[in-house]
């Protein structure tokens, strides 16, 4: 089994990836839009993508790619997210004057980098940034990354868990071409479309509370073409082939414009 994931081998998706899937073939993918045509295209059979951070919020970008194509949710994983500064070999501490690595890995390590003198400069990717380092040679750089990147590019980690907050985890979603039919505790994502008018999103929110059905997450989005026009997304605890699910998806396609059912998946947490 081959599986598509964003970024450079010892990337944060990677990670993830092998301890979801286990020993599985692997494809970077240097764009999201990419990890996504892989799956299209049957060049694999299943991503992993991110799609949220409990310090820096969801991954919009993936959100709008999930309804630009016509796949499914088959799963999800929660990776604990432990950043390391990483350097070439024998560099001592006091020589680092610059950080590079992801946008959202310089921002989740922003108070560290402040504290000890350190400028930030953004990259395309966080295991891409070791690759950049080991390239250049430079010793008055390090990268921001995780302790695999640095073992598989024979680098050294200066100082682990620089993370400013201890509390950062991302949330990934596995995403294939077929629905899958989950056993046991699920949720269900969707994405649907209301009227403006007072009131719309109260009665639509409304057919899971009248149900005792848990909101895990809900979430707007502008519609593209459509100024000032949302898409809401919902995860809830339950699958599309309980009654109780059936019958609240049914109830909302009374308010709803539109309404598609993004997969019904195993519940990680």
């Amino acid at each position: 089994m081959k599986i598509a994931f964003q970024g450079e081998a010892g990337a944060y998706s990677e990670q993830a990836l092998f301890n979801y899937y286990g020993k599985v073939e692997t494809h970077p993918c240097e764009s999201f839009d990419s990890v996504f045509d892989a799956v299209v295209s049957s060049q694999c059979e299943y991503a992993l993508i991110p799609i949220e951070n409990s310090l820096a919020g969801s991954i919009h970008q993936n959100y709008d790619l999930l309804l630009r194509h016509d796949l499914h949710i088959a799963g999800e994983y929660l990776l604990r997210v432990r950043h390391c500064l990483i350097s070439m070999p024998d560099v001592q501490m006091g020589e680092i004057k610059k950080a590079i690595s992801h946008p959202q890995a310089l921002g989740q390590c922003a108070a560290y980098l402040r504290n000890h003198g350190i400028k930030a400069e953004q990259v395309y990717d966080t295991a891409g940034s070791v690759k950049m380092l080991k390239e250049s040679g430079a010793r008055d750089v390090a990268a921001i990354a995780s302790k695999r990147a640095a073992e598989l590019y024979g680098m050294q980690i200066l100082e682990e868990g620089i993370e400013d907050n201890a509390e950062n985890y991302t949330r990934f979603l596995a995403i294939g071409r077929e629905s899958v039919f989950p056993e046991g505790e699920a949720k269900t994502s969707i994405v649907f479309t209301l009227k403006n008018q007072a009131g719309s999103l109260f009665k639509a929110i409304s057919v899971f509370a009248l149900r005792d059905i848990d909101l895990t997450k809900i979430e707007s989005r502008p519609l593209q073409g459509k100024p000032w026009e949302y898409l809401f997304y919902i995860d809830f605890a339950g699958s599309v082939n309980d009654d109780v699910s059936k019958r609240a998806l049914d109830h909302l396609k009374e308010y709803a414009l539109t309404l598609r059912v993004l997969g019904s998946y195993p519940r990680f947490f």
